[in-house]
């Protein structure tokens, strides 16, 4: 086999790994929405409802309401449970967070500050993984039309986000 012809396979197989590299990328940057948690899903929103009613609202409240002050820290430096309604902050998280945080908790350094504490508990063991779709489903199934287009955003651009970082991982 001669340089030439060594060479010319080369590059062929450069070529070929760019062209389906770039391809990847592009189907992936062109995907809307990333993990995404339908609101639309009937059966999904009503378990969710029934799942929320046993498992969020002593603390969220019934109508997602929150509790009062929530932007107020109590004398022991935690934050009362914010509303989930379109007067509170939860669409202001893409879904793969809102996910994470039901699961896991606020993780300090991920999904928190640093020396950040709540009374949120962890979800994981409790609820599985389905049953937390099905209870985020239902939280945005209340939200209006122009939140939930405001949230839609706010998924997009995280998405955007993942493929940049992982375009630009070595």
């Amino acid at each position: 086999m001669s340089f030439k012809t060594l060479g010319l396979g080369i590059a062929i197989m450069v070529a070929l790994t760019v062209l389906i590299t770039g391809k990847e990328l592009y189907d992936t940057a062109s995907s809307p929405k990333g993990f995404y948690i339908s609101p639309d899903d009937r059966e999904l929103v009503a378990l969710g409802r029934v799942l929320y009613v046993s498992h969020c609202a002593a603390c969220h409240g019934a109508k997602l309401e929150g509790q009062p002050n929530w932007r107020e820290r109590r004398p022991n430096g935690r934050l009362p449970a914010p509303p989930h309604d379109a007067s509170g902050h939860t669409w202001h998280h893409p879904d793969a967070v809102l996910f994470d945080i039901t699961r896991n908790g606020f993780v300090p350094g991920r999904t928190a500050p640093e020396g950040y504490e709540t009374d949120m508990p962890a979800y994981a063991g409790i609820l599985s993984d389905e049953e937390i779709v099905a209870v985020i489903a239902y939280i945005k199934s209340t939200w209006p039309p122009d939140v939930r287009t405001l949230h839609d955003e706010v998924n997009h651009n995280a998405w955007q986000r993942q493929i940049k970082a992982h375009a630009a991982t070595p």
